[in-house]
């Protein structure tokens, strides 16, 4: 997960000079994010999306922070104060536009946290609601490479315990690379982490 948090922080360096409240709002909760401050960035992603309702991106920024933090912590309490903060402001944007390939994905990235987390309890309640919205999310977004590997990252993972045959989930991780290559973000604050994780999942399955 740091992988994305680098990421993001690289290319907003390309807009740090934009106009605009909106525009330098963002680029100060992604500086504060790249310093390792994420309470400090998820609060302003939270006042940007009050003071700008017509944007999905900030409320996406709230719970991609809180989602990616979660995955680093161990704290029973704060996962759940984590998630859930995550959750709520999905939430706000899924009601807007449910069919954003990238809060589909967001979804399925904090269900995702869930399992992790408790495995016993929340595989099995989760598992089948993270492949069906990585499917729906390929199938708005088929040239979208976080939903081709993150489906593939998640399918992994259980091929793995489970001891099947993983050349085919490989397969998906080499197409999702190259979807990277030609995938041009609609914004300069659009999503576009991601290929890093994929190139280290690639190594792996070399």
């Amino acid at each position: 997960m740091k992988k994305i948090i680098t990421t993001i922080a690289f290319f907003t360096m390309i807009v740090v000079s934009a106009q605009g409240k909106f525009e330098q709002g963002m680029g100060k909760a992604f500086q504060l994010w790249g310093e390792g401050k994420n309470t400090e960035a998820s609060a302003m992603f939270e006042r940007i999306a009050l003071a700008e309702p017509t944007s999905w991106l900030p409320n996406y920024y709230v719970a991609l922070v809180n989602t990616t933090t979660a995955f680093q912590t161990k704290d029973k309490e704060q996962i759940n104060l984590l998630l859930t903060k995550a959750q709520n402001a999905l939430d706000v944007e899924l009601i807007k536009t449910p069919n954003n390939a990238e809060l589909i994905i967001m979804q399925a990235m904090i269900h995702t946290a869930w399992i992790t987390f408790d495995p016993m309890i929340n595989g099995q309640k989760l598992s089948g609601k993270v492949m069906e919205l990585y499917g729906k999310a390929q199938a708005i977004a088929p040239e979208n490479p976080r939903a081709v590997f993150g489906k593939a990252e998640f399918e992994i993972g259980a091929a793995q315990f489970w001891g099947t045959d993983t050349k085919p989930i490989c397969a998906q991780i080499d197409k999702a690379i190259g979807l990277f290559a030609t995938f041009k973000p609609e914004t300069p604050f659009s999503p576009k982490w991601g290929l890093e994780r994929a190139l280290e999942a690639q190594k792996k399955c070399k």
